[in-house]
């Protein structure tokens, strides 16, 4: 039986509007607006998860 490691990412969304002059400055006041947590993504905001294995690989010292 081999063994396998498996790594799970969730993802969550959330949508907010602002006013900006531009995109880049919409992007980073929001970046900054989430950075002192005024936006929370919470399991409300969950919009998907992936599931990814691959083999876990024996250490070469293992093998000797």
């Amino acid at each position: 039986m081999k063994t396998y490691e498996v790594t799970i990412t969730e993802t969550l969304q959330k949508t907010v509007e602002v006013e900006a002059n531009s995109r880049l400055e919409a992007e980073a006041l929001v970046e900054s607006r989430w950075n002192n947590s005024e936006y929370i993504l919470d399991s409300d905001s969950f919009v998907g998860v992936d599931f990814s294995a691959r083999t876990k690989e024996r250490s070469r010292d293992y093998e000797r």
